[in-house]
């Protein structure tokens, strides 16, 4: 790792006197919770200013099989907090370092992960969740064992082609920390131990943690043997590799959390700012919906935990046990909130989460300043997630492509009549709607047409043909280097006949829009009609 003594500027949260009796309303939404059976217990610590403001603990760490009482210095088991505390944070490590970089291909690293046509899925897919993998391994069959786990999340197949689609899956940090494990040559437990925990101080957090923890850990659930969960990962997929995985499998407290928050809002000895801001801003495709950084997330269904008060610009993470962390960098604030919600079969912090964020927020006055304000606007709507492509998006606005506004208008541009209108269509891969379906999909089940010609410069339809190769197929046409192919690209309003605005080439990038070809008779001659992307 590039960097492990304590850098400028590191240092650990201090403990005020007493606690910020703002926050005394926490105490009142977290009781409600206990009371209506949402949780057994909770520890909450909030940092604002460099300083831990509040940290109590409330109700019982086990309800069963005997009572006790939740302490301050529990320790949980904080399930996908791991995929950010300890997978993210290692992968950037590499990045750092110059050992990976995020938009390489993961078969680059681990050749076996290109199975099945994956060869082409990146770490930044894998790292935003937008791979295609499904959820998580299949646990109706018996298996066990890392290796086993390894070989099963590298012959997955994908259900959602590559980048198309936002799909939260447990299978992309598993393939994370395998490659953790091959580029680094150690575990991802020995190298997170080596490079995260001890370099923070993080003294109650690993996975496997020793018998001698067990008094003060918070217990789960009942297993599939009716055992108490205690000291045992939740998670079944990590508990069948071991208990040592890139998605789950991580114990640790609400103090050392608190350490871990504080050297990402202010630089320490894992991560330097600026890999830091890399990996907690927008990463995602930019027709994305959702915002994800790197692990971390941004705006999406799975942000409850950042209430509705804290700005679009922070970032956290929650876990399936009850567990969350949300970190804001223009208030230099975090809530770090530990549950064992599913003690003893099953509940849900869902809700409390947000109430907790929402009410720290307004407590606080969390009002950033007009720069910063402008500052998270404009990182929210920022994308590099493309080679060379920069975007500014309006988050308050839709922006539609062309394939889009001909779903939203029945297709009436191109369809309609007595008979049906035969079409072609130049695009390529990259030519998707705003679900992620392709273009050519979409159009083959448009009504009053029929798709009869696909026009595709170099590399094919799918992006896989040669480039030396012709890459122009159609239903009953080949035609011979369509990049030499002019196209009169024409515009029509409603009501006004059709005029040329540009004549383009085929070899030209279509970007995520295709180009409708009206067919009179498959022939080389054609007229295109450009749909304009709008924004409403």
């Amino acid at each position: 790792m590039a960097t492990l003594l304590a850098a400028p500027g590191f240092a650990l949260a201090r403990r005020p006197r007493g606690e910020d009796q703002r926050l005394s309303v926490v105490d009142a939404i977290v009781r409600d919770a206990i009371r209506d059976r949402e949780i057994p217990g909770a520890v909450v610590l909030i940092g604002h200013n460099g300083q831990v403001a509040y940290r109590k603990a409330f109700g019982h760490r086990a309800l069963e099989p005997r009572l006790e009482i939740m302490t301050a210095d529990t320790i949980f088991d904080i399930a996908s907090l791991t995929k950010v505390v300890a997978t993210t944070t290692a992968v950037m490590q590499l990045v750092e370092d110059g050992k990976i970089r995020v938009n390489d291909p993961v078969a680059k690293y681990i050749p076996e992960f290109a199975q099945n046509e994956k060869e082409d899925i990146t770490i930044r897919q894998l790292l935003t969740h937008f791979s295609g993998l499904t959820e998580d391994l299949d646990l109706t069959e018996h298996w066990q064992g890392r290796d086993t786990a390894f070989k099963m999340a590298y012959a997955q197949k994908t259900v959602y082609p590559p980048g198309s689609r936002f799909l939260y899956s447990d299978i992309n940090f598993i393939a994370l920390g395998a490659l953790v494990e091959r580029v680094s040559g150690t575990t991802l437990d020995q190298y997170c131990e080596k490079n995260i925990f001890r370099p923070l101080k993080m003294t109650h957090t690993r996975f496997l943690p020793p018998a001698t923890w067990k008094a003060k850990i918070a217990p789960t659930e009942y297993d599939e043997d009716n055992t108490m969960l205690r000291g045992v990962v939740h998670d079944p997929t990590a508990r069948r590799m071991g208990g040592v995985a890139g998605h789950a499998g991580l114990f640790s407290t609400a103090d050392d959390l608190s350490k871990f928050a504080l050297a990402l809002l202010n630089g320490g000895p894992v991560l330097p700012p600026l890999v830091v801001e890399k990996m907690t801003t927008p990463q995602q495709p930019p027709t994305a919906q959702v915002l994800r950084g790197f692990g971390w997330d941004i705006d999406s269904p799975f942000s409850t935990n950042r209430g509705d008060l804290l700005p679009v610009g922070s970032f956290g993470h929650t876990g399936f046990t009850g567990t969350s962390l949300w970190i804001d960098p223009t208030t230099e604030t975090y809530i770090i909130l530990l549950t064992n919600a599913v003690h003893p079969r099953g509940g849900s912090a869902v809700a409390l989460r947000s109430k907790v964020a929402t009410a720290v927020a307004a407590a606080l006055n969390l009002n950033p300043s007009e720069q910063d304000a402008l500052r998270s606007k404009s990182i929210t709507g920022y994308n590099e997630s493309e080679t060379a492509a920069r975007r500014m998006a309006v988050r308050n606005g839709t922006v539609k492509t062309g394939i889009d506004v001909l779903e939203a208008h029945h297709f009436e541009e191109i369809g309609g009549g007595a008979t049906r209108k035969r079409i072609g269509v130049l695009t390529n891969q990259t030519g998707i709607n705003a679900q992620g379906q392709r273009t050519i999909d979409v159009l083959a089940h448009a009504p009053g047409v029929s798709l009869d010609a696909i026009f595709s410069p170099e590399h094919g339809v799918t992006g896989t043909l040669d480039t030396t190769e012709d890459s122009c197929v159609t239903s009953s046409l080949r035609i011979s280097s369509v990049t030499s192919f002019p196209l009169s690209v024409t515009r029509r309003s409603s009501g006004s006949p059709a005029r040329s605005i540009s004549t383009r080439s085929a070899s030209e990038p279509t970007a995520t829009s295709s180009v409708a070809l009206m067919l009179d008779s498959i022939t080389a001659s054609a007229t295109a009609r450009y749909i304009e992307p709008v924004s409403t």
